[in-house]
């Protein structure tokens, strides 16, 4: 079992920055990869941006490039997504996950329980 604990979120203008983290403990030895996802309300769940779990490679989605930066120091330290330069439409529940890997929340076995992220315009 893998517990995976979120912090970070909150309500900021567009144009801000947040920056949300991901603790991982418990049996963690079968991942090899941390992700972030969201949902926005009336929305599909859809990827932001993955590291695998040595922090060595790491894939975004197009709608945020240059904007959010996903990143780890070393293994089993928090998982950080740094988001900046927000537009309304970043604003969702964003998911830490944990798993084999993928852009797809298939590849992900354990979900933290979330984090509220909301863009005022």
């Amino acid at each position: 079992q893998v517990q995976l604990v979120e912090s970070g979120g909150g309500l900021v203008q567009a144009g801000g920055s947040l920056r949300l983290s991901c603790a991982a403990s418990g049996r963690t030895f079968n991942i090899y990869t941390m992700g972030w996802f969201r949902r926005a309300p009336g929305k599909k769940r859809e990827v932001v941006a993955t590291i695998t779990w040595n922090g060595g490679t790491t894939y975004y989605a197009d709608s945020v490039k240059g904007r959010i930066t996903i990143s780890r120091d070393h293994a089993r330290d928090p998982v950080y997504l740094q988001m900046t330069s927000l537009k309304p439409e970043d604003t969702a529940v964003y998911y830490c996950a944990a798993g084999r890997g993928g852009s797809r929340w298939t590849g992900y076995d354990n979900w933290g329980k979330g984090t509220q992220v909301t863009v005022s315009s």
